[in-house]
């Protein structure tokens, strides 16, 4: 931990010496550098283990080295010989605990014995994995009906898991089914599903091969997927043109240097990735993308020669509704909510124009808004008129963040899953799963609110940190009659008891899993569909953890017996989880057989084969209006002093909600972490100036009070009233009521807040 705070601006490449000095502190700090080395190499490797960091697609090359910086910085986070055992339980109580930061909860190591809260002492005793087995199952029959339980899923519980996990809960009686995906792509989903017919991303990386232009929205590639920036710096070395639209200037996105590659380390500028790189205003990118097609209708009317004619005729429907929402709106709309001039956007387009093959891609930076479904059919519509779905490299790739939050949604997890695939698994099993909507994330957390959900059990994540409203998500838990998680490392929502509270710890992707003695494997889908093994070479750091499928097998056991399959049998042979993954779920077709070839195999997508389906089976325009204004109108009226609008993101040493240092290398922030990004003018403005303190309020339309305290101004270039900041240190200022048309997403992205002087010191150095 770097223990001087200081603020100074960062000028290399993304990549590079400073990525390799990273990941060796990383190895240090795991207490098994020498052994973590190995499994370093075992990384994204056929028969090694699927990274547990994020879930860009592996290539088929050959290499000694398959991970990044931020891969190794998740490798060795998990493969750490530090230990939270009993005796570190007996030693801390809960209330102690809470008191601490989240690095320090996950920095103290690996949990490795289940644990039960002792409300009288306030601290977890250890508790054998029958008596939590029993304890889960009892609760779980004694309550009125299955709706009073809520089934949190994150993204790093494998396909095995999250298949058992899902027939688990549907053969108990419900669909409340609340997951990560609820909290970052579901816009994607629905909006892609909407268009398209399917709400997976249409390419695959061979695309990006091929693209003549890549168009990146919302997304920090040099932090969340660091892999992609090899395969953006291969793309404009043989010239393509790359366009970015991202309201902060992120050095990843400018320039790169592969740390693997011994020729680009010598040099020192790097290889430039954006040749146009645009910041538009939080939330402005529906319009930045609406004036590129105002551009190219007004192209396509003089020449007839922009539009892909023959695919619209023979593919789509309502082009016409389309472009009488194009003409309708105005370039004074475009330009005051995109906060990009008509030439910046014109530019963009002419891009696009020369471009044959265009692949667009994105992430959280537009699916955390009210309007993202608009915005992401606004950008399937870009796609359409050109043909660039369904064609070598061109499509739709919304990058996902967990290593199989897709493969988890494929499983099943979903709240609101399809009547196919209910009587898939109605045929398989013999059960009669629930057809009536289940539980999302916002949803869940206002059911546990008003008492009508009583148990929580959480596969992993850390469900109190990474939600909205953070006051209100931990009352909502604390009022349950018991809470569950599933869990390497104790973190900050293993704090938030109910009546009744379990910590259950599993194996990582790093560990071996041995069932009767025999190796086992698990899967995980990317985001390009790909579906891969991943096998574990480290021994389990104790003796008392179980594997992911094994746990939920003992939950399910416990609650009912051997229905609607004999539970333990799955368990001793993953290879019988999978055979009735193919038997259920299309796609998967010689499952088993399929996995032994190196990289796995292609799920395929039927919009890729220009196969839509759609009600109409077409690929669909969908003519929305923009957005009346980023944040409701109303909330202006509320307060006297500058309303600002706030996203939420990530810092360099982090990862969602795991914090692996205090650092963020390439905004140059060290030793702290309660910063917030400002523009110049935004500074002067308040009569303030940078290294100030500053408390933050959100404005929502109800009476709650939500206020963070304590950030540091720091000068940065992003537009002017918009402001950044980290989750989840600001996720207590998004409004539980905040969310996405359609999708529920919280509006991370979107959060009003106004801004007044702090009494906190901040102790910062600034340097220039």
């Amino acid at each position: 931990m770097t223990e001087t705070k200081k603020v100074k601006p960062y000028t290399h490449p993304a990549g590079g010496w400073g990525a390799l000095a990273s990941s060796g502190k990383h190895l240090l700090k795991s207490k098994q550098a020498v052994k973590n080395i190995k499994t370093l190499l075992d990384t994204n490797q056929d028969q090694g283990f699927d990274c547990p960091g994020c879930a860009w697609g592996e290539d088929h090359e050959k290499k000694a080295f398959k991970f990044c910086e931020n891969g190794a910085k998740a490798v060795n986070w998990e493969a750490t010989s530090k230990k939270v055992d009993p005796e570190f339980f007996s030693r801390h109580s809960v209330s102690w605990l809470k008191q601490q930061d989240d690095y320090f909860l996950e920095y103290q190591g690996r949990l490795t014995h289940p644990m039960r809260y002792n409300r009288e002492t306030d601290k977890y005793d250890p508790v054998d994995w029958d008596t939590a087995f029993e304890l889960i199952g009892s609760t779980l029959n004694q309550l009125d009906h299955p709706h009073q339980a809520e089934f949190y899923t994150s993204g790093r519980t494998s396909n095995e898991a999250a298949f058992l996990y899902q027939l688990f809960v549907r053969s108990f009686g419900t669909n409340n089914f609340p997951d990560c995906s609820n909290m970052c792509h579901e816009a994607s989903g629905v909006a892609m599903k909407q268009t398209l017919g399917v709400g997976k991303g249409t390419v695959t990386l061979d695309d990006f091969e091929q693209a003549d232009a890549i168009f990146i929205f919302g997304q920090n590639p040099g932090t969340n997927h660091p892999r992609m920036l090899d395969v953006l710096s291969k793309a404009s070395k043989r010239g393509a043109s790359i366009v970015t639209f991202n309201p902060l200037k992120e050095r990843g996105l400018e320039r790169f240097t592969n740390p693997q590659n011994p020729a680009e380390m010598l040099s020192h500028g790097g290889t430039p990735i954006t040749g146009l790189y645009l910041t538009p205003k939080l939330g402005g990118d529906m319009a930045a993308v609406r004036g590129m097609v105002k551009v190219m209708l007004e192209v396509e009317r003089e020449t007839k020669a922009v539009f892909d004619h023959a695919f619209i005729a023979q593919h789509c429907e309502g082009i016409d509704d389309y472009l009488a929402a194009v003409d309708s709106t105005s370039w004074q709309q475009i330009t005051d909510q995109s906060g990009l001039s008509r030439k910046q956007i014109e530019h963009a387009a002419r891009i696009y124009l020369k471009s044959n093959r265009v692949i667009c891609t994105w992430a959280m930076g537009l699916t955390q808004h009210r309007h993202s479904v608009a915005t992401i059919q606004e950008i399937t519509s870009l796609l359409l008129l050109r043909g660039n779905i369904g064609k070598p490299g061109a499509g739709a790739c919304p990058v996902r963040g967990h290593s199989n939050v897709q493969g988890d949604r494929t499983m099943g997890i979903n709240e609101r899953p399809a009547e196919t695939f209910l009587a898939s698994i109605d045929r398989q099993f013999g059960i009669n799963s629930p057809r009536n909507h289940g539980h999302n994330t916002v949803e869940a957390i206002q059911a546990m609110l008003a008492g009508e959900s009583k148990v929580f059990i959480g596969m992993g994540g850390n469900f109190a940190a990474a939600t909205p409203d953070s006051v209100r998500t931990e009352q909502a838990l604390s009022q349950c009659r018991l809470t569950v998680h599933v869990a390497t490392k104790l973190n900050r929502s293993h704090l938030v008891t109910g009546r009744e509270a379990l910590i259950l710890p599993c194996l990582g992707r790093t560990e071996k899993d041995l069932q009767q003695g025999a190796p086992q494997k698990i899967t995980v889908e990317d985001s390009f569909s790909m579906v891969h093994a991943s096998s574990g070479h480290l021994d389990p750091v104790s003796d008392q953890l179980l594997s992911e499928p094994a746990i939920v097998a003992g939950m399910a056991k416990a609650t009912l017996a051997r229905q609607p399959v004999d539970w333990d049998s799955l368990i001793a042979d993953y290879d019988g989880i999978r055979n009735l993954i193919e038997m259920t779920i299309p796609g998967f077709d010689n499952f088993n057989h399929e996995l032994q070839y190196p990289g796995g195999f292609y799920l395929g997508n039927s919009a890729r084969d220009r196969a839509w389906n759609t009600e109409s089976n077409k690929a669909r325009f969908i003519a929305h209006d923009l957005p009346e204004s980023i944040i409701p109108v109303e909330l202006e009226q509320q307060v006297s002093s500058p309303l600002f609008v706030l996203q939420t993101l990530r810092s360099h040493d982090q990862f969602n909600t795991t914090v692996y240092g205090l650092d963020d290398r390439y905004r140059g922030i060290y030793g702290q972490r309660k910063v917030l990004f400002i523009c110049a003018a935004d500074i002067e403005r308040l009569e303030m100036k940078a290294g100030d303190s500053v408390d933050l309020e959100s404005v929502w339309t109800d009476s709650i009070s939500r206020r963070v305290e304590g950030f540091t101004l720091v000068e940065y270039e992003i537009p002017a009233g918009n402001l950044a900041a980290y989750f989840p240190e600001t996720n207590p200022l998004v409004p539980l009521e905040s969310f996405g048309d359609q999708s529920f997403t919280p509006t991370s992205k979107a959060i009003p807040v106004t801004l007044s002087r702090s009494s906190e010191e901040t102790g910062i150095i600034m340097k220039s």
